[in-house]
């Protein structure tokens, strides 16, 4: 069932978080030697530049949950340590993107919001900025943990390619070519069965990074 509050305190939250996502990625990339993203005109906290309709598509469908922007390009050749630097630039993003929900989840600690705010009914700004601070840690741990997972094009095959042994990034080339395939499947299967198998995976590690930012648990 849509839920339009749901759907208008969400949406800005995740714009905000997918923009500051792309850009961690660019400026580091840009600190590391490689220009791409900026002559691109990626280097930007404009968002629109950074939409990809897909996942925002997908971000709807999921029950505002999850998805994901345009890729920033980045040339490893630019790079001084092409490995290194493809780790760094790869987790700049989710990084970016547990630092916003630190953020919110100060506001939560220091306003008193407590998760049961989200059965309330009242129309007062007060509950109004509650919620979205609420959906403010809960976007963006979401995004950070799914981005992790070690599926192309996502951030977590890129940061597995720094993290491998010298000689062994070919397996990472390899899962490049069924990794898109295999992230729609999970996607859709979601759809279809009723069951987010990609929320069984990254839903632990999210409700606990909200405990550890807010202080209190969700379902």
């Amino acid at each position: 069932m849509f839920d339009l509050e749901r759907a208008l305190l969400s949406i800005p939250i995740f714009l905000l978080a997918l923009t500051v996502h792309e850009f961690a990625h660019g400026y580091a990339a840009y600190l590391l030697g490689d220009k791409t993203a900026f002559r691109a005109g990626r280097l930007t906290l404009n968002p629109l530049p950074h939409i990809d309709i897909f996942g925002a598509l997908v971000f709807v469908m999921s029950n505002f949950t999850f998805g994901w922007a345009k890729p920033v390009p980045v040339d490893l050749r630019n790079l001084r340590d092409a490995k290194k630097g493809m780790l760094v630039t790869a987790a700049a993003g989710p990084s970016s993107n547990l630092v916003q929900a630190v953020f919110f989840g100060l506001i939560i600690r220091l306003g008193d919001y407590h998760v049961s705010i989200f059965g309330s009914n009242d129309n007062d700004l007060a509950t109004i900025i509650g919620k979205f601070v609420w959906y403010g840690v809960f976007v963006n741990c979401a995004l950070a943990f799914f981005n992790l997972l070690p599926v192309p094009p996502l951030d977590g095959s890129k940061i597995l390619y720094g993290i491998l042994p010298r000689g062994q990034e070919y397996l990472v080339y390899q899962l490049e070519r069924y990794g898109p395939m295999i992230l729609i499947l999970l996607i859709v299967s979601g759809f279809i069965f009723d069951f987010s198998i990609i929320w069984t995976i990254i839903g632990p590690f999210v409700k606990l990074a909200i405990y550890l930012f807010t202080g209190q648990a969700i379902r």
